[in-house]
């Protein structure tokens, strides 16, 4: 399947390094449209910016652990808000307890990946989510 990599992706994480690593990942894999927030208090703001111009982000890359506002915490305010929640939303966790995984997929989650994932995990996670 060929993802469509001309639309608009955020990444989200505390750790700039990470951020760096997934846009990273992203690219490789052909996307070139690309915002990075530190947080989902960060990342709230330019989502509903991004929506309300007419430019929705399609695609939602972020950690779980955050602080200000968690990954789950975004994950439901996503998908509680009319029309930003047709955005594919990629959860990133270091959490591997099937209990917390089942949570994110019951809030609405499109897929999860667990930390440390090669660039071929996230490709293959993009490809499902989207096909």
């Amino acid at each position: 399947m060929n993802i469509d990599t001309s639309m608009k992706v955020i990444v989200i994480d505390d750790m700039m390094t990470m951020r760096k690593i997934l846009s990273k990942m992203l690219k490789e894999i052909g996307f070139s449209d690309i915002t990075e927030a530190d947080d989902g208090a960060s990342a709230w703001p330019l989502i509903e910016e991004a929506h309300n111009t007419g430019k929705p982000y399609q695609l939602i890359v972020s950690d779980w652990n955050m602080p200000n506002m968690s990954g789950l915490d975004l994950l439901l305010k996503v998908k509680d808000t009319e029309g930003i929640n047709k955005a594919a939303f990629l959860m990133i966790t270091a959490e591997a307890e099937q209990s917390k995984i089942i949570n994110v997929v019951e809030a609405g989650a499109s897929d999860f990946l667990v930390k440390p994932f090669k660039s071929d995990a996230l490709k293959d996670k993009i490809n499902k989510i989207f096909s």
